[in-house]
């Protein structure tokens, strides 16, 4: 299909178009005129989003299923949504972190910020894997994952169905491989001087979080001769970075057992197993545990899940992460560090540090705040879109 023959959306006559000219990715269902042929087009549709006046704003994909009904692909009238438009954005991604890091492993893909709105493509080596959260991207499937193989020269390429966001557009929770051999075996990712193992079939989203890569780097600083506890831990992402720095011991602590077991895994390729130990459970009763058995350490991480993944859940995360801050601070040790993250794009930097502080207070400690950190590079944002800057990461000297 040519740009000419693209069927056409348009705004209601209310809705200024301003937003969509200056770079905004979305247009929502109450923002367009949702007629009987509109709402019938195939979720994945490309289509031309015009003005209340008809004037051409940008080629867009449609999905009449989802709340976000309309993603900006491209403001080139002209652009052909193809393997060779494809092929230039993934070209241009991957020139930016080919120059960022020395090894083959980052997300290659950011979604909007990468100018292919609700695609995540992260890289392991010569393996690709790809969330299509959006209907385009997974009508698109096949030509995205060639087009990825050309451009990396990626062996295998895998598709990852979790998550939330590909329930809100009314997709499948299937993956499959693409291309290639799916592995049989978790991969080791070298990161921060630490081994990870990552389960790229059956592990949480892609298999491994790179988005905490430079927190997890500016943890190991403060590590050396220190004893670590790392709660969330997942496949140990800052216990093993710690590790690496130096730190005398670290407990990781999570409740997902196979997790436990990819980070010890990951330890014991770093020939750091005496110094590496888990403990499975739910974070809350293994902090307060820890606390009741007079435990304490020099520096403490929490990294939980999204406590406040929308607007309608930010009262009760917010809630939650004073918890955690309020059950962690007493197990730091006098002069210690601890370090809260919240991965809730819902819950903005103010609120996340206003929660932290005040389960601090509220547990009888006080300190500093040393450093604010947030994702890595790779991880980049779409400065009109707050979503895509999700990541938080306070550190404390208590």
């Amino acid at each position: 299909m040519t740009p000419a023959t693209y069927p056409v959306i348009r705004l209601k006559p209310k809705i200024r178009p301003q937003a969509i000219r200056h770079g905004f990715p979305w247009v929502y269902d109450n923002e367009l005129v949702t007629d009987r042929r509109t709402r019938a087009l195939n979720p994945g549709t490309i289509a031309v989003l015009e003005d209340a006046d008809r004037a051409p704003l940008a080629l867009v994909a449609v999905n009449p299923a989802s709340r976000i009904m309309a993603r900006v692909l491209s403001h080139d009238l002209t652009a052909r949504i193809d393997a060779g438009w494809l092929a230039a954005k993934l070209t241009r991604a991957l020139a930016l972190r080919e120059r960022l890091y020395d090894d083959p492993h980052y997300r290659l893909v950011h979604a909007e910020a990468d100018g292919l709105p609700g695609v995540v493509i992260d890289r392991f080596g010569d393996i690709a894997v790809i969330q299509p959260n959006a209907a385009w991207a997974e009508v698109l499937l096949p030509e995205i994952a060639q087009a990825l193989a050309d451009v990396t020269g990626v062996a295998t390429v895998l598709k990852n169905a979790s998550g939330r966001a590909r329930g809100l557009e009314g997709l499948d929770d299937v993956g499959a491989t693409l291309l290639g051999q799916a592995p049989d075996a978790p991969r080791p990712v070298p990161m921060n001087g630490a081994t990870y193992m990552a389960d790229l079939t059956g592990g949480q989203k892609t298999g491994l979080f790179y988005d905490q890569r430079p927190n997890h780097a500016f943890a190991a600083r403060l590590s050396a001769g220190a004893r670590v506890l790392d709660v969330f831990s997942h496949v140990g992402g800052f216990s093993l970075a710690m590790l690496a720095g130096g730190a005398a011991s670290a407990l990781a602590v999570d409740g997902s057992g196979p997790a436990l077991a990819l980070a010890a895994q990951g330890a014991e390729r770093m020939g750091m197993t005496g110094q590496f130990a888990t403990r499975k459970g739910d974070a809350f009763e293994v902090m307060t545990a820890l606390a009741g058995e007079g435990q304490v350490f020099d520096v403490v991480i929490c990294d939980p899940p999204a406590f406040a993944p929308s607007k309608k859940a930010l009262e009760a995360g917010l809630r939650a992460y004073e918890r955690v801050a309020r059950l962690a601070a007493p197990l730091v040790a006098e002069g210690g560090y601890l370090g809260l993250c919240s991965c809730s794009h819902a819950a903005d930097l103010c609120r996340f540090r206003a929660a932290s502080t005040r389960g601090i207070g509220r547990a009888g400690r006080a300190g500093q705040l040393i450093h604010t950190g947030a994702a890595g590079p790779d991880h980049p944002t779409h400065p009109q879109l707050a979503e895509s800057s999700y990541l938080k990461a306070l550190f404390y000297r208590l």
